[in-house]
C-alpha cells in the first residue's frame, strides 16, 4: 500500500516559481514510478509529468517542458516537481500518483494523493 501526500501548493504571481513534494509512505517506494497530474476546475484531470523508478525515463505535457522538472529521492521516498515561470493557466489542483509504469495516463496509476492546490495570479 502506498499513500502518496502532497506538499508546496499556494498562491504565486506569474513568473515566479513553487516546488511541490509528495512524500509516500512505504518501504517500497523505489518500486514506483511516481507521476503528476493537474485537475482545473470545470475540467478533466490532466497528465503533467511523469519519472520511472530510478528516474532514467521522464515524461513531460508539452505546455510546461522547459517550465517543469519532475525528480525523485528514493532515499526520502519523495518526489518533487519545480515548477518555473508559472502562468496563470497552470493553476489547478495538483496531484501525485504511483503506480508500476511511468505513463501519461491516468489508468495507469494504482495509488492517488489528495492533492495541493496551485493558483497562479496575473
Amino acid at each position: 500500500q502506498v499513500q502518496p501526500v502532497e506538499s508546496g501548493g499556494g498562491l504565486v504571481q506569474a513568473g515566479g516559481s513553487l516546488r511541490l513534494s509528495c512524500a509516500a509512505s512505504t518501504r517500497t517506494f523505489s518500486n514506483y514510478a511516481m507521476g503528476w497530474f493537474r485537475q482545473a476546475p470545470e475540467k478533466e484531470r490532466e497528465f503533467v509529468a511523469a519519472i520511472s523508478w530510478n528516474s532514467g525515463i521522464i515524461y513531460y505535457v508539452d505546455s510546461v517542458k522547459g517550465r517543469f522538472t519532475i525528480s525523485r529521492d528514493n532515499t526520502k521516498n519523495t518526489v518533487y516537481l519545480q515548477m518555473n515561470s508559472l502562468k496563470p493557466e497552470d493553476t489547478a489542483v495538483y496531484y501525485c500518483a504511483a503506480g508500476p509504469y511511468s505513463s501519461r495516463a491516468p489508468l495507469e496509476y494504482d495509488y492517488w494523493g489528495h492533492g495541493t492546490q496551485v493558483t497562479v495570479s496575473s
